[in-house]
C-alpha cells in the first residue's frame, strides 16, 4: 500500500498567461469533436439506438456539441444484464487493482486537465476558472477514494477478539449492481466521484448522466477504459427518467441508487427504490444528494466590501446552479442600507458573458428549460419582493440571465423558499443574531450555510442551531473540498451521504462479521 498522503488538486493560475493560452489550445482539441456522435457504451461494445440526443453549447445554442445515442428499456436490460455479470469476477478483485484504476484515471484527467476544462466550457456552460474546479475535483474523488479504499482494505473496522477464545473481523463487501444518476452542474466532478466509489467498492454501475451533459460522460469513460477498467464495470445508458430511467431504479436486481439532482427528482427515486419488486431479495439502498437553500448571515462587526465579495461569488458563481449557492442573505439592520449599495455597486459590475472569454464571470444556464424557471421565479420575486438589480435575461444566442437581488422578501415568498437554480438572491435584514438563525432555517433545505462574523458567542450559537450539513464560517458557502469537508446535507437536501468523506465509501458496501473460535 502506498503511503504517500492525499493532498487535494491545486487549482490552476490564470492570472498566468501561459495557462490561459492552454486552456485556448484545450478549446481548439474540442473543436475538432464537435458534432461527432456517441453510442451507448455496454459491456465495453459501443451500441447505437433508434433514438438519439443532441447536446448544444448553452452559451451559443446553434453550435451542436455532440449528438448521443439513448438508450431504450432493451438496451437497459442487457446492460443490467452485463452488470449483474460483471460483478460476479469485478467484485472479488484485489481493492489494491481498483484503486490503481482510479490512480491511473487521475493521471489521465491531470495530462488531460485543459482538454476537459474546454468540454465543461463547451457543453456546460462553465467559465475557465470554474471548469478548472471541476476538473480539480474530479482528480481529488479519484485520488481520495482510491486511498480510502486501500485504508479499508488493509484495516478493515476494528472490533474487540478475546484473547485464546476467538478472533473476530469485520470485513466490507461490495452490494452488487448500482444505478448511478448525475447532474449537470458538476457534470466531471460528481460524476466522476459518484461513479468511482462505486467501482472501487466492488459495484458495477449503469451509469445514466443529465440529459444536458452527456458527451461530458462519454468523455471520462472513455479516460476509465484507458485506465484499465475491464468491460461492463461500468456500462454508459443515457436516456429519459420515465421509461428507462425508472426502470433501472425499479430493477428488482438493483441493489442501490446513487443520485444527485433536484428535490422531485430524487423523491420520486426514493419512493421507487423503497417498494420491493417480485424476486427482489434485499432493501435498496439510496444515496441522494437533492440541493439546498443556502444562507449567509452578515453580522454587525464584518466589513463590508469584503463580505460583499464572499456573498457575490457563493450566489453568482457558475450563475447560481449549485445546490450549494447562496440564495438567501441576512444581514445585521445596522449595515443593511451600506451593505445594500455595496452589493448593488459590485454586483452590476459582474461581466455575463459566453464563457470563453477571460473577462467573463458568469455564463450562460444550462437550457431553454432552466432560462424559463429562472425568468419565472424573477417574476415572482417582483411581487414578493423589492428589485435592488438585475432582473433581465436574454436567450437570443444563449441562456443568459443577469444576477439578480431581491430585498425585503417575504419570509415565505417562493423565491425565499424554493430551489431557484439560477443567479437569484434574496436579502433581508435582522435586528438580534438569534432571529438570523432561525430565518436561516426556515426551510425544508439543509444544505449549505455561512456566517460573516468576529463574535465568537454567535458563532458557537451558529455551530450550535444552524442547522445545515455544511456550515462554514467567515468564508462563502460553496466549494467544499474533497476530504477536507464531506460535503452533504440534512431534510430534503438529502440523505447526509457526505461525498468526500471517510464513511463515503462504506455506503456502498454492507458490513460481514467473522469469528474463529480458538
Amino acid at each position: 500500500m502506498e503511503t504517500y498522503p492525499y493532498r487535494h488538486e491545486p487549482l490552476t493560475d490564470f492570472t498566468r498567461e501561459e495557462n490561459y493560452e492552454k486552456y485556448k489550445e484545450g478549446l481548439k482539441i474540442v473543436e475538432t469533436d464537435l458534432g461527432k456522435t456517441y453510442p451507448l457504451v455496454i459491456g465495453g461494445e459501443r451500441v447505437k439506438s433508434e433514438e438519439t440526443k443532441v447536446s448544444l453549447n448553452p452559451a451559443n445554442h446553434e453550435e451542436v456539441v455532440g449528438i448521443i445515442h439513448q438508450a431504450s428499456v432493451q438496451d437497459c436490460k442487457k446492460a443490467m444484464a452485463v452488470a449483474l455479470s460483471t460483478f460476479e469476477t469485478w467484485s472479488r478483485v484485489d481493492p489494491m487493482f481498483r484503486a490503481d484504476v482510479l490512480f491511473k484515471s487521475a493521471a489521465i484527467l491531470r495530462r488531460r486537465r485543459f482538454e476537459f476544462a474546454a468540454i465543461l466550457t463547451k457543453e456546460a456552460g462553465k467559465p475557465y476558472s470554474e471548469a478548472d474546479a471541476d476538473v480539480a475535483e474530479g482528480i481529488d474523488f479519484l485520488e481520495y477514494y482510491g486511498r480510502e479504499m486501500l485504508r479499508i482494505r488493509e484495516k478493515g473496522k476494528e472490533v474487540l477478539s478475546r484473547r485464546n477464545i476467538e478472533r473476530n473481523e469485520y470485513r466490507f463487501l461490495p452490494l452488487g449492481v448500482g444505478v448511478v444518476i448525475t447532474p449537470f452542474n458538476f457534470p466531471l466532478a460528481i460524476l466522476t466521484g459518484m461513479t468511482s466509489a462505486a467501482v472501487v467498492t466492488g459495484n458495477t454501475v449503469l451509469l445514466k448522466p443529465a440529459s444536458t451533459t452527456q458527451t461530458i460522460a462519454y468523455k471520462m469513460l472513455e479516460v476509465f477504459e484507458e485506465a484499465g477498467l475491464p468491460d461492463g464495470v461500468v456500462n454508459f445508458v443515457p436516456c429519459e427518467g420515465k421509461e428507462a430511467g425508472d426502470y433501472m431504479v425499479k430493477h428488482s436486481k438493483t441493489r442501490f441508487v446513487s443520485f444527485t439532482g433536484s428535490k422531485d427528482v430524487g423523491v420520486k427515486i426514493y419512493e421507487n427504490a423503497a417498494k420491493v419488486r417480485k424476486g427482489q431479495i434485499w432493501f435498496k439502498r439510496v444515496i441522494a444528494e437533492m440541493g439546498g437553500k443556502g444562507a449567509i448571515i452578515v453580522d454587525e462587526d464584518v466589513d463590508v466590501e469584503e463580505a460583499a465579495d464572499i456573498l457575490i461569488k457563493s450566489a453568482f458563481g457558475f450563475s447560481g446552479q449549485k445546490c450549494s449557492a447562496a440564495t438567501r442573505a441576512f444581514v445585521h439592520e445596522s449595515l443593511y442600507d451600506d451593505f445594500l449599495a455595496t452589493l448593488k455597486l459590485k454586483t452590476e459590475k459582474l461581466k455575463v458573458n459566453d464563457p470563453e472569454t477571460s473577462s467573463t464571470f458568469m455564463g450562460p444556464l444550462i437550457d431553454e428549460i432552466a432560462f424559463k424557471k429562472v425568468m419565472s421565479y424573477i417574476e415572482k420575486g417582483k411581487e414578493e419582493g423589492t428589485l435592488l438589480t438585475g432582473g433581465r435575461g436574454d436567450d437570443s444566442k444563449g441562456y443568459f440571465v443577469e444576477p439578480t437581488i431581491f430585498t425585503d422578501v417575504k419570509p415565505k415568498g417562493s423565491i425565499m423558499q424554493e430551489e431557484i437554480f439560477g443567479p437569484v438572491l434574496c436579502v433581508n435584514k435582522f435586528k438580534k443574531f438569534e432571529d438570523a438563525i432561525r430565518k436561516a432555517n426556515d426551510t425544508e433545505y439543509g444544505l449549505t450555510g455561512a456566517i460573516l462574523s468576529k463574535n465568537r458567542e454567535h458563532l458557537e450559537m451558529a455551530r450550535r442551531d444552524f442547522h445545515v450539513g455544511n456550515l462554514y464560517f467567515n468564508r462563502g458557502c460553496t466549494a467544499a473540498i474533497v476530504g477536507y469537508q464531506p460535503f452533504g446535507g440534512f431534510n430534503m437536501s438529502g440523505t447526509n451521504a457526505k461525498a468526500g468523506g471517510p464513511e463515503y465509501l462504506t455506503l456502498h458496501m454492507q458490513a460481514k462479521t467473522v469469528t474463529e473460535q480458538y
